[in-house]
């Protein structure tokens, strides 16, 4: 647009130079009969084109000088974005937003704050001041004065001598002292609710409309990455609370399982002491016994799979190591795992990954009468395919059952792999060994 304005500015200067030059031209025709009066005109001429050029490269200059600026800018908003993008703990992104647009718009200090759905302000972060100066001011700000008219009106604020204005009030007696303001507020999608404040440039210069406009373009920005935090931490507390609930729905039938059979057990050794029959009431007591260390063993392996987990500072591939070395001393079963270390999975599918390896090892551990057991986990065509198989007494699949009682670990893997949108499968023979098959999709943390 400004391109196009400079165009037609051009072309009407010059429309008017010409007419200058023809009406001045009428005017000195006498005089242009002599070589004088035709130089004088000439050199005229050549001041006013001389003159044009020199103001619309003038412009020019100023056109691309603002240009420079507008890109250094857009880098800078560039890197500040990918900077807090990187990150999804809220507190961490709101410090490094504050911390951002100080540097980006070269101010000494700055401040964020968080307001809950009443505007009061429920955190306030600063950028540029010592934990010493920080300390000394004490307890954070209440909404009142400069910045209590941004948290009421919700509206763009920019200042130069702070202290002359009659609604600044409540600075604090060791506060540092501040001779200009900008602030504009962060209106997120989500609950989240604030304002951006920067202070005092380094150069000593005031803020200009170009710096509250560089602001609010980085404010939207970061309120975009406000939501995404936001959300990733909805969505954790979501998969916590659907993580919990599994966890609870295979306790209560692994436990209901154990009731239901040591239930039946009592019940069979009562008959039998009645009826004075000490040897199989005994050989159902010694079955008891042998059921509550299977329980105990249970109990153990699994307080053991909810402490072995990825995350954020663990890997899939560690996780597993702990748990199979784990798993091997207790069961004395020689194995080895293979792990593609290249494979890059969501959080969500690693964790259902784990828990699904984790309770084959334990079926195989518990039923199979294994002498080895090998775990691979592959990456291959955009998928992780993951095989748990044993040299075990196998089982008929359709019966779904290697115990005395029903077990539903199966159902709950199956369960578990189709949450993250996998796939699993089993193939097993009596005395033929068991083949356990998982794929899941890989998608990146990102």
């Amino acid at each position: 647009m400004e391109l196009r304005r400079l165009k037609l500015a051009f072309l009407a200067a010059l429309a008017a130079l010409l007419l200058f030059l023809e009406w001045t031209r009428s005017l000195l025709e006498p005089y242009l009969l002599s070589w004088s009066g035709r130089l004088l005109f000439a050199a005229v001429v050549g001041m006013c084109i001389i003159f044009l050029v020199g103001a619309a490269f003038s412009v020019m200059s100023r056109m691309q000088e603002r240009l420079t600026l507008r890109n250094r800018e857009l880098l800078a908003l560039d890197r500040a974005a990918r900077d807090i993008y990187g990150e999804l703990s809220l507190e961490t992104i709101l410090q490094k937003v504050i911390d951002q647009a100080r540097i980006l718009l070269d101010a000494k200090y700055g401040a964020i704050s968080v307001l809950d759905g009443e505007r009061r302000i429920l955190q306030f972060l600063t950028s540029g001041m010592s934990q010493e100066m920080v300390d000394q001011i004490g307890a954070p700000p209440e909404g009142r004065g400069l910045l209590g008219v941004m948290i009421q009106q919700d509206e763009q604020l920019r200042l130069s001598g702070i202290d002359s204005d009659p609604r600044a009030a409540g600075v604090p007696a060791h506060h540092p002292t501040m001779n200009d303001l900008l602030g504009v507020p962060i209106n997120c999608k989500s609950p989240f609710k604030g304002n951006i404040y920067l202070t005092d440039k380094v150069t000593g210069r005031v803020f200009t409309r170009e710096d509250e406009e560089t602001l609010v373009r980085f404010a939207s920005t970061a309120s975009v990455a406000i939501d995404n935090s936001y959300l990733h931490q909805q969505l954790q507390s979501f998969a916590v609370a659907e993580e919990r609930s599994r966890i609870g729905r295979e306790m209560h039938d692994g436990m209901a399982q154990i009731l239901a059979y040591v239930n039946a057990k009592a019940q069979t050794v009562g008959e039998y002491l009645r009826s004075e029959q000490a040897g199989p009431a005994m050989e159902q007591l010694q079955q008891l016994a042998a059921a509550a260390r299977e329980a105990y063993t249970d109990v153990r392996e699994g307080i053991l799979a909810l402490r072995t987990q990825p995350g954020s500072e663990r890997t899939l591939t560690s996780a597993l190591r702990e748990f199979f070395e784990h798993w091997q001393e207790r069961s004395g079963v020689a194995g080895e795992l293979r792990i593609d270390e290249t494979m890059d999975l969501a959080l969500e599918t690693e964790l259902q990954l784990l828990r699904i390896t984790q309770e084959a090892l334990t079926n195989v551990r518990k039923h199979a009468s294994a002498g080895r057991i090998d775990v691979d986990i592959v990456a291959r065509d955009g998928c992780i395919v993951a095989t748990i198989a044993d040299d075990g007494v196998g089982f008929d699949p359709e019966s779904l059952r290697r115990s005395p009682f029903p077990r539903f670990g199966l159902a709950i893997m199956r369960e578990r792999a189709e949450s993250v949108g996998g796939s699993l499968s089993v193939q097993s023979s009596p005395e033929g060994g068991t083949r356990v098959r998982i794929e899941v999709p890989q998608e990146g943390r990102a």
